[in-house]
């Protein structure tokens, strides 16, 4: 066995793991690069490989948010949905329960659909239910469709067929014809094959959605890796907690739209304790997933891109995508969430991040925004040679947490504290979503905290549940397990 690669791709940094041959495991973090995240790529395998020569890399194990952000910041590709002559309209009228503050909104605007209405095409066909087919499938309303889809400039194209899960030979017809207009094309019955159209047809178009996006992503970075010397088959981690090969990922990258948070759930289960609530706090989110048995919670729709991101099965919380991941929580809490006032004079933490450009203040890179972990670095929970990277400045963390102070009328410490507690609130929520509220007692399980602030706010996060054991791998930035400490 030769030397393998892990690679994890956050909002504030980026990290790198060795593994030798004989186990030995080094990691490396930088700070990501989000105009171009293999920069950071690049940069930490560079790092992490030292004099280990690359063609000794046997495998390479990617876990992205590409398509989370893509879905997020609506970056994707334009779509263009076919679907069968009589249901153009399934996408624009959508379904949509209302959410949060939306429920008492008297002037409430549905949200905009992930296709829209002109982009919604029809082909003459029709299968019934038996798979048997009731009207054959008319090859010139596909060739009319592609060449008007080739006019909008759109170059993704989602099929989903009406029944197409029972007999998927139409919707094979239609992508093959649809080609010659588009260069890329994704079918339902190849995506999520089961009934219920709408959950099929959302599923699929955010598939197209991030498909070509993931698609050239990972051929630069092979291409970035093969020019370094590493020739080792790439895998990508799945929502689920499994891995697929690059391919596969191209192709079915709705299944890759909570690849980023699945590794940490993983590492949680196999810290030797049967029933664990992994707590996962980066720069940006903070994610918890309730492991029993040893085996993560999975939940086959979960919902994208929406307000309310409390546990993806929520109904309203986005659109539905079918595809089985980890059922995970997740709030807009990390160390680089920033703390500022509101209108009303109450202190808010996040959802907006400092990021890694320019990242917290005590970071010394032009960031002034006061955020978690500049108050953490106040209150003397972090050192200030807390990282091997750069040193952190207490004067800068002092500098911004001042302005929230003096905005409050309180002291610098009591400020901190505040917004320490304020976001541990926060990601208790998290934990309350996939505990309490599904009707599980969390005093029973032990919290297992990773990610690179996780351990500062755990003990604080494990008390509000009454939760009396806390695990912290070590490595806790990457998840390692074995060898970490426990605290009662």
């Amino acid at each position: 066995m030769g030397y393998q690669l892990g690679v994890d791709v956050g909002g504030t940094f980026t990290d790198v793991v060795l593994r030798a041959p004989h186990g030995e495991v080094s990691a490396v973090k930088c700070l990501s690069t989000p105009d171009d995240p293999l920069l950071g790529i690049m940069s930490g395998i560079a790092q992490a490989l030292g004099d280990v020569t690359p063609s000794l890399i046997t495998r390479v194990v990617h876990a992205t948010t590409l398509a989370t952000n893509a879905v997020l910041e609506r970056t994707g590709a334009r779509v263009a949905f076919v679907t069968t002559k009589g249901f153009r309209s399934l996408i624009p009228l959508g379904r949509y329960a209302r959410v949060e503050e939306d429920r008492y909104d008297l002037r409430f605007t549905p949200p905009v659909p992930p296709v829209a209405a002109e982009d919604c095409f029809e082909v003459d066909e029709r299968v019934g239910a038996d798979g048997s087919v009731l009207v054959p499938l008319c090859p010139e309303s596909v060739r009319r469709a592609g060449r008007e889809i080739a006019a909008r400039g759109i170059t993704s194209a989602a099929v989903c067929l009406l029944h197409s899960y029972a007999d998927p030979s139409h919707e094979r017809q239609v992508a093959d014809l649809l080609r010659e207009f588009v260069p890329s094309v994704v079918i339902s019955s190849e995506v999520w094959p089961e009934l219920r159209e709408y959950e099929r047809a959302t599923t699929t178009i955010m598939s197209g959605y991030v498909g070509p996006l993931m698609a050239s992503y990972l051929t630069r970075f092979q291409d970035e890796l093969r020019s370094f010397g590493i020739t080792a088959p790439v895998h990508v981690m799945e929502s689920g907690g499994g891995v697929m090969s690059a391919v596969q990922a191209a192709r079915r990258a709705v299944a890759t739209i909570e690849s980023g948070p699945a590794a940490g759930v993983l590492a949680a289960s196999l810290t030797g304790h049967p029933d664990v609530i992994s707590f996962d706090m980066g720069g940006t989110t903070a994610k918890t997933c309730v492991i029993r048995n040893g085996r993560p919670e999975i939940t086959h729709e979960f919902h994208v891109g929406g307000k309310g991101s409390f546990g993806g099965r929520r109904a309203g919380t986005g659109v539905p995508v079918k595809t089985p991941a980890i059922d995970l929580a997740e709030v807009g809490a990390g160390g680089g969430s920033i703390a500022w006032v509101d209108a009303a004079g109450a202190l808010r933490v996040g959802p907006r991040s400092a990021g890694s450009s320019p990242g917290p203040a005590c970071y010394g890179l032009g960031g002034s925004s006061p955020t978690v972990t500049d108050a953490n670095l106040v209150l003397g929970y972090l050192s200030p040679r807390s990282f091997a990277a750069f040193s952190l400045s207490a004067e800068l963390a002092e500098k911004a947490v001042d302005r929230v102070a003096g905005a409050l009328g309180v002291a610098r410490e009591a400020a901190a504290h505040a917004v320490h507690e304020i976001v541990g609130a926060a990601m208790g929520s998290a934990v309350h979503v996939v505990t309490v509220q599904r009707g599980i007692d969390p005093r029973g399980f032990v919290l297992v905290a990773f990610g690179g602030a996780g351990p500062m706010h755990a003990a604080r996060v494990a008390g509000r549940f009454g939760i009396g054991t806390v695990v912290v791998p070590a490595l806790c930035g990457v998840g390692r397990v074995g060898g970490g400490a426990a605290g009662r």
